[in-house]
């Protein structure tokens, strides 16, 4: 399928930069929860799509961690058949109206993209996004069917995020009656909870989770597994098991002062926000923290989450505390401009030492040690060290802490016969994602520790494929 695109070009039009994104002007968007980046119209869409060179060795392909055949859905978006470009992602990616939002494609496909050698590389991710919402919006009824059921087969997912997701619809696809059980009262996990609205619409995701329950796909909400639904009875009950519950601990500082009111982890915060609908009260009855000088501590993508949404909740100041410079951030460069346009501001090299209470043991300021930039360390970056004698303190009254997540450990305890590495995650074969147990596979944060959707995504397609060739031969 890796034919040429009908639309013709002029000579050396595919070496143009690519189309950028239309997006909501940032001092509109900073108050409000409607999504930013507003997507390709088609003739953008198409444009962009013209740029592919159709490599003989897609190595963009190699870089999808669901192995997306994207030269093929770009060739059939090129000719303007969305129809089968849709179908073409959804043979191996069962949620692509959410990866084209949240995926790195800039660490992944994109980076692996031969025009990026010495251009822009084809904006893979947005034109996913657009052929998703063209087709979802368009043919909503036109979504692949399920197989008939394979002489009662089943198979249960532990929670409802995107490893689980993928893994339940590359197992529906086959035949095979898939259950799925979420401890929360939506399905999506971080999908839901975690990314705000306005990177990742509620309703996107709930379009890809029916496309799923048509599919056959049942849901079973508020089942929290090691509490309410237990890995023993299931393993009972049904032929595999895929567990993909994340890693939902949050890591905190460890610094005085951090159980004074008004500190939060970012998990917690954006929760109450997103799945609460907190920016929706009082429509919503969940309330939200009303910071008005806030600080956010980590600078990956979820941090930059929580100070833009804290912004949309009201805050006159946001500040990422960061102990390295803007420079070695790890959230994805999108995202740090966003955060910047709005009104986000950057406290480099900056670590907190303790937070300050007021004479009600509420939060009011945290005290900041200056660092500077030392020898490298092993993962090849340069270690902040403190700079003696240099303190700042900073006027708070909200502190979110975005440091990462462990194990969340309500199934693990429950589980004592599930084989775990050393930092205390599911152990696996990486092949197959099989755990310790025979037909038991998990995938996601639950084994590699806090990670992005698209990583996940890649595991819950590597295990289901290895049910459906288990149990279906397929």
């Amino acid at each position: 399928m890796n034919a040429k695109p009908s639309t013709t070009r002029p000579a050396g039009k595919k070496s143009l930069d690519r189309r950028e994104m239309p997006c909501q002007p940032p001092h509109e968007r900073r108050s409000n929860f409607e999504e930013v980046a507003l997507g390709y119209t088609k003739e953008m869409a198409l444009e962009e799509a013209s740029r592919c060179l159709h490599c003989k060795k897609p190595f963009c392909v190699s870089g999808c961690p669901v192995q997306v055949p994207i030269p093929d859905f770009i060739a059939s978006l090129a000719k303007d058949d969305l129809s089968a470009a849709y179908h073409i992602i959804k043979s191996t990616n069962s949620l692509p109206a959410v990866c084209g939002r949240v995926c790195p494609q800039e660490h992944q496909c994109e980076g692996k993209c031969v025009l990026g050698v010495k251009g822009q590389p084809v904006a893979i991710g947005r034109l996913e996004r657009f052929v998703a919402d063209s087709f979802l919006h368009a043919a909503a009824d036109d979504c692949p069917e399920a197989l008939p059921r394979r002489g009662g087969k089943r198979v249960a997912m532990l929670g409802a995020g995107p490893a689980s997701l993928t893994c339940a619809g590359i197992c529906a696809a086959k035949g095979l009656a898939v259950d799925v059980f979420e401890g929360l009262h939506e399905p999506g996990g971080v999908l839901v909870y975690g990314i705000p609205a306005f990177r990742l619409p509620k309703n996107v995701v709930a379009a890809e989770i029916g496309a799923l329950r048509k599919l056959g796909v049942r849901f079973h909400l508020n089942c929290v597994g090691g509490r309410t639904v237990l890995l023993q009875e299931l393993r009972q009950d049904y032929d595999a098991v895929f567990i993909g519950v994340g890693a939902g601990l949050p890591v905190f500082l460890g610094i005085p002062g951090e159980n004074l009111v008004g500190v939060f982890s970012a998990n917690e915060y954006l929760t109450r926000v997103n799945l609460g609908r907190a920016y929706a009260f009082p429509e919503y009855d969940t309330p939200a923290f009303p910071g008005k000088n806030v600080t956010v501590f980590g600078a990956g993508n979820v941090a930059m989450d929580a100070a833009r949404t804290a912004l949309r909740m009201g805050a006159e100041s946001v500040h990422i505390v960061y102990r390295r410079t803007r420079y070695e951030m790890p959230a994805r460069k999108e995202e740090i401009e966003h955060a910047e346009e709005e009104g986000v501001s950057f406290a480099e090299l900056s670590a907190p030492l303790h937070f300050d209470a007021d004479a009600d043991m509420r939060l009011c300021s945290v005290t900041l040690q200056i660092m500077a930039l030392g020898e490298a360390d092993a993962s090849g970056r340069r270690r902040p060290v403190p700079v003696d004698g240099k303190t700042r303190v900073f006027p708070t009254d909200l502190a979110i802490v975005a440091l990462g997540t462990r194990a969340n450990p309500l199934l693990l305890d429950a589980s004592p016969e599930l084989e775990r590495t050393e930092r205390g995650y599911i152990k696996v074969d990486e092949t197959t994602g099989e755990t310790s147990l025979p037909n038991v596979f998990a995938g996601g944060d639950i084994v590699t520790g806090a990670a992005t959707v698209i990583l996940a995504m890649g595991a819950g397609r590597t295990a289901g494929q290895e049910i459906c060739r288990r149990l279906v031969g397929e």
